[in-house]
């Protein structure tokens, strides 16, 4: 029962629940864990801990706040199994360990010892073969299920936290009540989009771009949106959030906003008037992207799109045109996990830029097209081929592809630094990217929720969807979710049916 693992955050220092807002295992907004999963809520639980929760987030076992926290023995083995490895689960199992020591000290664990200030224990329960159970014991994942098995025997109110599908199954057919571990999984269906379309009057309109802004009280009455339910709710426009307006009276009247960082207005948008690197944007989402992006203000930005929306080469062009054109970053530093698609061809040859040519093919693709005869400044006679021209920028050192492999560690001044293919990482490993980030660097994240290699991963975990969410209304921060393919008729409809 394992997975690979995700956070690294610390407990406070009196080990306490790490965030107010995550008093369930089902993370911010979701209805009490136990209430959820048929346990009168006020009533103190045992929450029993499948091995893959720990690998997943090794604090996982100070979200429980006033309830009981039970490590089954099986799985103290199974982290002493892990422990070994040099990835994220063996980093996350000595962490585990680690703190499941330190709690030693204030008493024996299989007594239970306090793990917060709220009345939380934690123990480690043995399973008791002298329960009646009817799964083979001699399998390490059924005998965590007669721990659990066995509290509910004995009339406790118990929930089995698993995010192994098959055991959760299990132990749903055994009659213990189970849930999944969601802490730091958003609802994929509605991700933040980083824009929203309203109604208005027309002078409204026009007052936008006659003043250049609008402060946001005027455009209140207006900011309202229908559910599918029918019901009005009123919408929170967030910093950096772009706002279509349309006419009430002229549908074909519109204006394009954006909330101005933290303030109390929103400015118009009306995208660059030149192409960038030699593109120029093909609808309206582009227009926000590249508004976005082109932006120093902005030091991180999400793009999220299915495959031909423009995602990467909006953000190819944007560096590039700000490292060679304006020189307003020192290098253009572009990263990808090393993710293969399907079965993998094994070990590459040659040297490491040999090796790493072959994973970075998608970004020569995008650096090949906007470096051909498309206008570019840098058409230089002495290179005569795009190859030619690509080799020319990386040896001149502004131009650096790495993979992610090796980002632990590092710090990123002054660069356009672009990670492509977000969706196959973790949050972990997300924030481990933008933490690297140094002084007047701007870091672009992209990523489509539909092509998804890993195989740990699903949209509502992966780390690309959790920095949108997370990152949402920062001042810092923006975003834009792109939904129309530009990259030709038959990719639009591909992306459409199948």
């Amino acid at each position: 029962m394992t997975l690979t693992a995700f956070d690294d955050a610390a407990p406070t220092s009196s080990g306490s629940s790490l965030s107010a807002e995550i008093d369930d295992p089902a993370g911010p907004g979701a209805t009490e864990a136990t209430g959820a999963a048929g346990v009168a809520p006020g009533v103190r639980k045992h929450f029993v801990l499948d091995t893959n929760v720990l690998l997943h987030n090794p604090n996982a076992i100070f979200l429980f706040q006033e309830h009981e926290v039970v490590i089954p023995l099986t799985v103290i083995e199974e982290l002493d199994n892990f422990k070994k490895n040099n990835d994220d689960t063996g980093r996350n199992a000595r962490q585990v360990i680690r703190q499941i020591d330190r709690l030693r000290k204030s008493g024996r664990l299989f007594g239970g010892v306090p793990i917060n200030d709220t009345g939380g224990t934690l123990r480690v329960d043995r399973c008791d073969p002298s329960v009646p159970f009817s799964l083979d014991l001699d399998v390490a994942d059924n005998r965590i299920l007669a721990v659990a098995h066995g509290l509910v025997a004995k009339g406790e109110h118990t929930v089995f936290i698993s995010m192994d599908i098959n055991a959760r199954v299990k132990a749903d057919a055994l009659g213990i009540l189970v849930q999944d571990f969601e802490a730091q999984k958003v609802d994929a269906d509605w991700l933040y989009t980083g824009s929203a379309e309203v109604l208005v009057p027309d002078e409204l309109i026009d007052e936008l771009y006659n003043e250049r802004q609008i402060h946001l009280h005027r455009l209140e009455p207006y900011l309202v949106a229908e559910t599918e339910d029918g019901e009005t709710i009123n919408l929170d426009l967030l910093a950096n959030q772009f706002l279509l307006l349309r006419s009430q009276a002229d549908e074909s009247h519109t204006g394009l906003a954006r909330r101005l960082s933290t303030t109390e207005h929103v400015i118009p948008v009306t995208g660059p008037r030149r192409p960038v690197f030699g593109v120029m944007a093909r609808n309206l989402e582009q227009t926000m992207a590249l508004e976005l992006l082109l932006d120093d203000e902005i030091r991180l930005v999400t793009l999220l799109g299915s495959a031909g929306t423009g995602k990467t080469l909006l953000a190819m062009a944007a560096g590039m045109h700000k490292v060679y054109k304006e020189e307003r970053y020192d290098k253009f530093l572009v990263a990808r996990p090393i993710m293969p698609l399907g079965r993998d061809i094994g070990y590459l040859p040659g040297d490491k830029d040999e090796k790493l040519s072959m994973w970075m093919q998608p970004i020569f693709d995008n650096l090949a097209y906007l470096l051909s005869t498309r206008g570019s400044h840098m058409n230089q006679a002495e290179s005569r081929t795009n190859e030619q021209r690509i080799d020319q920028l990386v040896g001149g050192g502004k131009l650096v592809m790495e993979p992610l492999t090796y980002i632990r560690g590092r710090s990123i001044p002054h660069q356009f630094f672009l990670v492509d293919e977000v969706q196959n990482l973790t949050p972990h490993e997300v924030k481990t990217i933008v933490s690297r980030v140094g002084e007047n660097t701007k870091i672009v994240l992209t990523g489509d929720l539909q092509q998804i290699d890993n195989p740990y991963l699903d949209s509502s975990s992966n780390g690309l969807s959790y920095l949108v969410e997370r990152m949402k209304g920062q001042a810092l921060a923006g975003h834009i979710s792109l939904s129309r393919s530009e990259r030709s008729d038959l990719a639009s409809l591909a992306s459409e049916i199948l």
